[in-house]
């Protein structure tokens, strides 16, 4: 995963998919738009797509760019939908030092849109732990 800033993609051009801040807020709900424009955090077990476990893919609520699939998913149980590995390419990183700590925040490669953040304590292959808002996916069964 590339290290990039969220006004941009990569290599610094701008992302693929870009809309004003006025035209965000008309294409997302209220509870879209403070986590995939402002960088929020749903709560714990709010969202349906943590219990989704059907085939399928999960997209990203702004542009549509699909994320994960589902098969990568597991239940983490801290109340967020967890991943194993993003579908390659799909999001981007970046460092987030906001709330006192430094954490790894992800991000949709394609329009910059905020999705959770990636930790080292998933299980094996990969150990990482892709922990996704799920109000900033939507669930495309096969």
């Amino acid at each position: 995963m590339k290290d990039e800033s969220s006004s941009a993609g990569a290599h610094g051009a701008p992302f693929a998919v870009t809309y004003t801040d006025a035209e965000w807020r008309k294409r997302l709900s209220p509870e879209q738009y403070a986590v995939l424009r402002g960088h929020g955090t749903e709560r714990p077990g709010s969202c349906a797509l943590n219990h989704e476990t059907r085939a399928g893919v999960f997209a990203c609520a702004g542009c549509g760019q699909k994320l994960f699939v589902s098969r990568q998913k597991f239940d983490s149980r801290t109340g967020w939908p967890s991943f194993t590995q993003p579908i390659e390419g799909s999001v981007a990183t970046q460092v987030d030092r906001n709330h006192g700590m430094t954490r790894t925040e992800v991000h949709c490669s394609r329009c910059g849109g905020h999705l959770g953040h990636v930790f080292d304590d998933g299980p094996p292959p990969s150990h990482r732990r892709f922990c996704m808002n799920g109000v900033a996916m939507n669930f495309e069964p096969d």
